[in-house]
């Protein structure tokens, strides 16, 4: 009974294989389709921010205007900056709020090659990209730009008076709030991984090292400034969130998985050791 359990389970999963075979048309056709359906999300998310474009404004400028002078402010210095500045606003919350059906949509656009018990992350993974973006655009907005634009503010004499223009003062911004966003799906991306069995908890712990020097190199090069503080303050949410990664991969993997590197390092071995046995018959024949 057991062996026919088995053989009806694998006979389902080539079916279902056979059926998620898609041709280069298809897929084409299919990442259209997902593409205009994130792109109306994204239109519509940024409606939706336009209407609230002003509250939105002052939320993402207090932390600036609190680095500056009393009565000192933003400066425009381009026609149409202020303009520009409320559409990339609303384009901003527009991201925020389309990004759970956006990553649905990436979600159906690889769910014909998967198997079914694989499909059934899609509530899971909604639910943790929604979460994953709100935490990042907040630690963005209330720890890491604030301490970013208090430090860079700190650089004024009296031959030099802090006036950052409204325009750079958002690119940096934003910069940051995207940035924060995509390294805080980090656990997200190792839940899909570590259910499929790319990766392991054992394999991303053994490699924390390469990890964390990875991280540093990124804060250093992403960061505002040469400030060791600054660079902590940006790496430090990166290694905890790789932690909690590793975390995730140890509760969500399915039993009996192997790390990825082991299984790699083994058939390396046993490829070597194959040539070489075959090499030394040949050499004996001679």
């Amino acid at each position: 009974m057991t062996g026919a359990r088995h053989q009806w389970q694998a006979e389902e999963q080539n079916q279902e294989l056979t059926e998620g075979r898609m041709g280069f048309l298809e897929h084409l056709d299919e990442l259209r389709t997902r593409l205009i359906r994130s792109a109306l999300a994204l239109g519509a998310g940024m409606f939706v921010a336009y209407w609230f474009v002003e509250r939105i404004s002052n939320f993402i400028l207090a932390p600036t205007l609190r680095a500056l002078a009393p009565g000192d402010a933003l400066i425009l210095t381009k026609p149409g900056e202020g303009f520009s500045f409320y559409l990339d606003v609303a384009f901003l919350g527009g991201m925020i709020l389309a990004s759970p059906y956006v990553m649905y949509q990436v979600w159906r656009f690889i769910a014909p090659g998967l198997y079914a018990r694989e499909k059934r992350f899609v509530v899971p993974l909604v639910i943790m990209t929604a979460i994953a973006t709100v935490a990042g655009a907040a630690f963005t907005h209330y720890v890491l730009f604030p301490t970013s634009i208090a430090f860079l503010g700190t650089f004024h004499s009296p031959a030099m008076k802090f006036m950052p223009r409204l325009e750079d003062t958002f690119d940096l911004y934003k910069g940051m709030m995207l940035g924060m966003v995509a390294v805080f799906q980090m656990p997200t991306l190792i839940f899909f991984l570590a259910k499929i069995r790319l990766v392991t908890a054992r394999w991303l712990w053994r490699n924390m090292g390469y990890a964390i020097l990875a991280i540093f190199t990124a804060a250093a090069a992403l960061t505002t400034s040469t400030d060791a503080w600054n660079q902590v303050i940006f790496a430090a949410p990166m290694i905890v969130l790789y932690l909690i990664s590793i975390v995730v991969a140890w509760i969500v993997a399915p039993s009996g998985t192997e790390p990825p590197e082991e299984s790699r390092e083994t058939t390396l071995r046993l490829v070597v050791a194959a040539g070489v046995l075959d090499h030394a018959r040949r050499i004996r024949r001679h």
